[in-house]
């Protein structure tokens, strides 16, 4: 059995040293042969990191840098299939965006903690480091972080949020902080959840059943089994379109200039140009979406000093949104002279034009194992290996690649991004005897990580340059006149008319699948890395009331070559009930292979038109052409002071923060392309594109790329406050984050984009509970406070809306039928609150702002069985 004076010590370091060994993390195999005080000192540990519960501090009071644990009955209070949407719920310093126009964004929401994009919080389960997400997000800070809708609720049984910088303890990554999700560790008994819910505009409909089962492993060993099925049906919280330029909806009085309005055969088309089921022809809100997830979790103890453990995850999820709808004369749906002269148009495949349906297939996998305990001379030891794969396959429908005309498919395979993560990691610690107040615990090891990134071709037709991408590709005219193959179709009958400019044989229509074209053979590819890291930390208490630790870190990247980051961190008890902590530390974030090689062709309506617009790699010939720089790492500098107490049954931390970001890794403003030689900037970039020998340049309206394009500075504070009264526990979180450029970003972001990234997010945001238990009933009612904001809409930032601060209400009743039955019945958003409309940024039968962090989906409610056994 390990020694339970290290164990105690482990407790006063908190999370910072969970990291470096989870050996005490056994606990569910080792209370069988624990003394009455050994158990009692066990649970401490457990209460404190493992689990958390509302009646005491989410963050560690002892801990030299703030923590928030979430236990298994908080998330289990929040009506949310997706984990993502959880954590927003109960971290107000995490936030979480709904993107329903975004191509895969739809599917893998971006989110930020402490105003930082998630690829700059590591995420770890059971402590080892979680693998990334296929998707690369295609805007402002291109995020690449793991996919934490991957990790189901009903597997955890709790998780731990370091709102701290720690890249010298984890590696690169962790300069916002560190989600460590922990795994259920049962090896009995188990549990079933069925819970369904509904919006209020009835749609959105959500199923969610969840199950884990626990198993011994003879005496020594446990294998939990955890299991989720979800199913969400898409929303709409907008409109039907109409705009100034097309109007779909023939009570709107713009309607009764559209003569396509007249048509009935075009009306009768709109009821099928979106296949999502709306009754719009293009919706806003949730995609479709529906999962399937098994998580498992083992462990077995060979004898006291050394145990095996095995964890690994299996999910499959499926998702649907739209994009654009697509109208007539609108640069898609065109007029194209045919070969034989005669006139086809896209009307004919799509009566009422057609919305593009975007479908995502997400596989997930992973696979950990070691094994931990400890050497005669005292130091114990973590030997593990990891292997990790995300894989993304996309479906374009309900569109058409215009150049091919007649003969394009509807239906396109863009093709695949798989991004595949295999580290292998040694870790120790050992307690050092200096004669001083108390021992020093040394934690060190090594680490090798490979990581690749591929993007696999699609179907042909999803990229290729049919013949309409060109002018007049079938010569029948010159000059103005007729050719001899053109007078060849005029003698059998053809309206061809070369002494027209509007005639359509001069009419040039898009390259590829329209709304997402697919990857082609020069933008297909892999892109590889490796990584070898070594690590040391030393801390101890060393006086009564100071608690001092320093971390070092140097890792080694084959792309990027080598990094040296540090940390100090120290806990002083200024009163019996009060302490003060704090930490200053350097971290680093090596750009990700994916960041570095993904392409992305999609489409923006900036006025009522479609543009294709490209993300290319920095390194690529178009990159290169338009002047982007090779990529480097992002380097941070973290600050945090704050204090911590408890009086009675009062507890409160305080902690400030500040981020120094340098090189922020971020997508420039997208810079226009056309084929207007009026236009002398965007001329002289479609110049560029054409040199660098880019297919269909003429059909894209705009490209941006990646760089490590300004300075950033963020300051912000984090406050939490539990009190209990009997029954009844309260409690407070509130966040404030402002981030500011700290150099000239005029070379990379127009104006509306600096605003946007200083203002479009809620500076203060806040959590409020109250749960109070009558026996068998408990009542839970929760406020989610967000401050006002700005949006910037036009270019240059002259035009901007303020947003309102909004409070969503929560309220949940549950009652224990039996010992081992609970039924539950909430809502959330009870209210039906929603942040302010739209003025102008949105078009296209949009009411809200559809990039808001503020949920714009209305209230939801939901009854949920729970089962234990």
């Amino acid at each position: 059995m390990l020694k339970q004076n290290k164990l105690s010590k482990a407790i006063k370091t908190g999370l910072v040293t969970c990291a470096f060994s989870s050996v005490a993390l056994s606990s569910a195999m080792a209370q069988e042969t624990q003394t009455p005080a050994e158990a009692e000192i066990a649970a401490a540990y457990e209460k404190v990191v493992i689990t958390g519960s509302r009646g005491a501090p989410r963050s560690l009071a002892d801990s030299p840098v703030p923590v928030d644990v979430l236990s298994e009955d908080d998330l289990a209070s929040v009506p949310f299939s997706d984990t993502n949407d959880i954590l927003k719920t109960l971290v107000p310093s995490y936030s979480l965006q709904r993107q329903p126009i975004s191509d895969g964004a739809s599917f893998i929401r971006p989110a930020t903690l402490r105003g930082m994009p998630t690829d700059k919080t590591l995420v770890l389960v059971n402590s080892k480091r979680r693998h990334r997400s296929a998707l690369v997000q295609i805007g402002g800070s291109g995020t690449q972080g793991p996919d934490i809708a991957t990790i189901p609720a009903s597997a955890l049984k709790g998780v731990e949020v370091l709102r701290d910088g720690a890249a010298a303890q984890y590696g690169s990554d962790a300069i916002a902080g560190v989600i460590n999700f922990v795994l259920k560790d049962n090896d009995e008994g188990g549990s079933f959840s069925v819970e369904g819910g509904q919006y209020y505009e009835g749609d959105g409909d959500q199923v969610t059943i969840t199950g884990n089962i626990g198993f011994a492993l003879g005496d020594n060993g446990f294998f939990s089994l955890s299991g989720e099925y979800a199913d969400s049906e898409s929303t709409n919280r907008g409109e039907q379109y109409c705009e100034d330029w097309f109007c779909a909806d023939a009570s709107d009085p713009r309607g009764a200039a559209n003569p396509y309005l007249s048509d009935p055969e075009f009306v009768a088309g709109l009821a099928n140009a979106n296949l999502g089921g709306e009754n719009v022809v293009q919706p806003w809100g949730q995609p479709n979406t529906s999962a399937t997830r098994v998580f498992f979790n083992s462990g077995y103890e060979f004898n006291d000093d050394m145990k095996f453990y095995a964890f690994g995850n299996y999910s499959e999820s499926e998702g649907d949104a739209s994009f654009y709808y697509r109208y007539p004369g609108n640069g898609t749906i065109e007029d194209l002279r045919q070969e034989d002269g005669s006139i086809y148009n896209p009307l004919e495949k799509f009566p009422g034009g057609f919305t593009p349906r975007f479908f995502g297939d997400i596989t997930d996998f992973s696979l950990v194992g070691g094994l931990e305990g400890e050497f005669a001379n005292g130091i114990t030891y973590d030997f593990s290996g990891r292997f990790g794969s995300n894989e993304i396959k996309y479906t374009l429908k309900n569109t058409i690649n215009p150049s091919l005309g007649a003969d394009s498919p509807t239906s396109f395979r863009p093709g695949d991004l798989t991004n595949e993560e295999t580290q292998f990691s040694a870790d120790f610690t050992k307690y050092l005897d200096f004669g001083l107040y108390s021992d020093v615990l040394l934690a060190f090891g090594a680490t090798y990580m490979e990581e690749s990134y591929e993007l696999t071709g699609g179907d042909e037709t999803s990229y290729s340059a049919g013949p309409y991408a060109t002018s007049d590709p079938w010569g029948f005219c010159a000059d103005g006149a007729a050719t001899a193959a053109g007078l060849g179709v005029i003698t059998n009958g053809s309206t061809l008319d070369c002494a027209n400019g509007d005639d359509p044989v001069y009419q040039v229509v898009g390259v590829g699948s329209n709304g997402f074209p697919g990857y082609s053979p020069e933008y297909s590819g892999k892109y590889e890395r490796d990584m070898h890291g070594i690590y040391g930390d030393v801390s101890s208490d060393v006086s009564e009331d100071l608690y001092l630790q320093a971390a070092m870190r140097y890792e080694d990247y084959s792309d990027f070559g080598s990094e040296l980051v540090g940390k100090l961190a120290f806990k002083y008890t200024l009163t019996d009930e009060f302490n003060m902590r704090g930490s200053v530390g350097t971290g680093f974030r090596a750009p990700t292979p994916g960041q570095q090689g993904t392409t992305n062709v999609s489409t923006r309506l900036p006025d009522g038109l479609p543009v294709a617009t490209g993300l290319f790699p920095a390194l690529s010939a178009v990159g290169q052409a338009l002047g982007a720089e090779a990529l480097k790492p992002e380097k941070s500098l973290n600050y945090s002071l704050g204090v911590t107490g408890s009086i009675d049954d009062l507890n409160v931390t305080l902690d400030f923060y500040r981020i120094e970001l340098e090189d922020r890794f971020y997508a420039v403003s997208t810079l226009d392309v056309s084929t207007d030689e009026t236009d002398a900037d965007a001329y002289a970039n479609y110049l560029k594109l054409e040199a660098a020998g880019v297919a269909g340049a003429n059909t894209i309206g705009g490209v941006n790329y990646f760089q490590n394009a300004f300075d950033t500075v963020t300051n912000g504070m984090d406050f939490v406050v539990t009190y209990t009264m009997g029954d009844t526990v309260l409690s407070t979180s509130i966040n404030y984050n402002k981030t500011e450029i700290d150099s000239d970003a005029s070379d990379f972001l127009n104006a509306e984009d600096q605003y946007d990234l200083e203002n479009a997010i809620p500076e203060w945001r806040g959590v409020a509970s109250a749960k109070h238990s009558f026996d068998a009933l408990t009542l839970l009612v929760r406020a989610n406070v967000y401050g006002s904001y700005t949006n910037a809409i036009d270019s240059d930032a002259t035009i901007k809306q303020d947003y309102d601060p909004t409070v969503f209400f929560d309220l949940e009743a549950s009652y224990q039928i039996s010992e081992n039955v609970t039924i539950a019945a909430g809502a959330r958003n009870i209210f039906d609150e929603y942040p302010d409309s739209d003025n102008s940024d949105e078009c296209c039968g949009a009411v809200y702002w559809s990039s808001n962090i503020v949920d714009w989906q209305g209230g939801y409610y939901y009854m949920r069985l729970n089962t234990v056994f």
